[in-house]
């Protein structure tokens, strides 16, 4: 980050820092995007603070997956078209994106909004758990497609456990990702594979 004083604008510094918060963007990419955005029209200014200003009061949860939605209810879950016996759990919005992207999944989702870690403070009571296994009592096959490190596994034995009572069929991605491996960064066509070759989950 440059130095407070070589700001010529209080309110340019004030910009840089807020785009330099965003994950990945350091302090030059942060000036540079800033500077960007001054020689656009004042209308683009606006509607791009706008939307941005609508992330933290339009944006809702999906009362049934806890996906982004624009009401009580995702466009996903609303769609009679799906298959609603089929759940696929995963541990963020990026993931449902990702899995989307591949068009190789016709059923629903449920994100457990991150995965179980002792070490950042996340219990299983701060996840999604839950309702996933009161959604699992209605479901005929529920599909763990959680990250493959010790994290992930952790969670997905966990929820395993959980869905043991309720007689649904577990599964898990076939192995086409490495070990460790994130759906964000898993290309569309080994993802893709992953979901459609999937396999019974064994702990």
């Amino acid at each position: 980050m440059f130095q407070n004083e070589k700001y010529p604008s209080k309110t340019l510094q004030d910009a840089v820092d807020a785009i330099s918060s965003l994950p990945g963007v350091g302090g030059r990419s942060a000036v540079r995007l800033a500077l960007h955005l001054l020689r656009q029209p004042q209308e683009t200014i606006h509607r791009f603070a706008q939307a941005i200003d609508r992330l933290g009061t339009d944006v809702h949860y999906c009362r049934h997956c806890s996906m982004i939605a624009d009401g009580d209810e995702c466009s996903i879950c609303a769609d009679a078209s799906r298959n609603h016996s089929q759940i696929c759990v995963v541990e963020n919005v990026r993931d449902v994106m990702s899995i989307e992207a591949t068009g190789q999944y016709h059923g629903v989702y449920h994100v457990l909004g991150g995965i179980i870690s002792p070490i950042s403070g996340i219990a299983p009571s701060d996840l999604t758990i839950q309702r996933l296994v009161e959604r699992a009592d209605s479901a005929t096959e529920v599909i763990l497609a959680l990250s493959g490190d010790v994290e992930g596994e952790t969670t997905s034995f966990y929820i395993f456990r959980q869905l043991e009572k309720t007689g649904c069929r577990v599964t898990s991605l076939a192995r086409g990702l490495g070990f460790g491996d994130d759906l964000e960064y898993a290309d569309a066509l080994t993802l893709g594979r992953s979901i459609a070759n999937r396999v019974e989950f064994h702990p």
